[in-house]
C-alpha cells in the first residue's frame, strides 16, 4: 500500500472539517482508491478458503469516511480511518467476517462478530457452552494462537449471564458481548509487498473460529 493513505489520514486527523476535506478532495480519493485496491486484492484470496464470500464485491465492504454527528458529542465531520468489513453482504451484515484498518495511530486485521444483538449473542455464548471443548480446540489450535493470544474483551460483563452456571469452567468467554480477534499489522508491511499475504495468513487462521460463529448465527 502506498504511503499516500497514512499520509492523508494524518492530514486529516489534524483538520478535520469540511473546508480541508473539499480542498483535498483529491487526495482523499487517492488515498480511498489505493486502501480499496488492497481490499479487492483480498476478497478472490479469502474466498480460497471461504467460498461464502466468492461474489462479494469491494463496495459492499467498505464503510464510509462520513461520521454520523447527530447523536454525537464530537462534531468532527470525517472519520480518521479506513476500515472494510469483509462477509457476505458486506459491511451491514451481522455474520462472522474479515476486518482491515487503517488509520494513523493503529493499523491491524480483526474478525468475528462485534456487537451482535442480544438473541445473536445468546445464541454465540450456547454454542460454546454445549460445544466448549470444540471451541478451545480452535483458540488453542497452532494456527490461530500463532496470531490471535486471546479473544478480544474490551465490552466484558462483570458477572455471568443469568442463562448459564456461575462455576462453568470457561465462564470469563461467556461473559463477553462481542466475539472477534485482533491482530497488529506493523507499517513496514502495510507499504510493502508481503501486505496483502500477512492479511490473507491472518484471516486464514480466524476462518475456524468464523466457521463455529457462523454455525451459532444459522443453527
Amino acid at each position: 500500500m502506498k504511503e499516500t493513505v497514512l499520509a492523508f489520514l494524518k492530514e486529516l486527523q489534524k483538520n478535520n472539517n469540511r473546508e480541508w476535506f473539499q480542498a483535498n478532495k483529491e487526495w482523499y480519493d487517492e488515498a480511498r482508491a489505493e486502501y480499496e485496491g488492497v481490499v479487492g486484492q483480498l476478497i478472490p484470496e479469502i474466498a480460497q478458503f471461504d467460498e461464502s464470500i466468492r461474489f462479494t464485491e469491494v463496495k459492499e465492504c467498505m464503510f464510509r469516511i462520513y461520521r454520523d454527528v447527530r447523536f454525537s458529542k464530537n462534531k468532527e465531520p470525517y472519520k480518521t480511518n479506513f476500515g472494510a468489513w469483509i462477509t457476505r453482504g458486506g459491511r451491514k451484515s451481522s455474520g462472522p467476517g474479515y476486518y482491515f484498518h487503517v488509520a494513523p495511530d493503529e493499523v491491524f486485521l480483526s474478525g468475528g462478530i462485534y456487537m451482535p444483538d442480544p438473541e445473536l449473542l445468546k445464541r454465540i455464548r450456547k454454542e460454546i457452552y454445549y460445544n466448549i471443548g470444540e471451541f478451545m480446540s480452535i483458540l488453542n489450535s497452532k494456527d490461530f494462537s500463532r496470531y490471535f493470544s486471546q479473544i478480544d474483551d474490551y465490552d466484558k460483563m462483570k458477572k455471568p449471564p443469568r442463562e448459564f452456571p456461575a462455576d462453568f469452567e470457561q465462564i470469563e468467554l461467556l461473559k463477553l458481548r462481542s466475539y472477534t480477534v485482533s491482530r497488529a499489522v506493523d507499517e513496514a508491511t502495510l507499504h510493502s509487498a508481503r501486505l496483502v499475504p500477512a492479511l490473507k495468513a491472518g484471516f486464514r487462521a480466524m476462518f475456524p473460529y468464523n466457521e463455529f460463529l457462523r454455525r451459532a448465527r444459522e443453527d
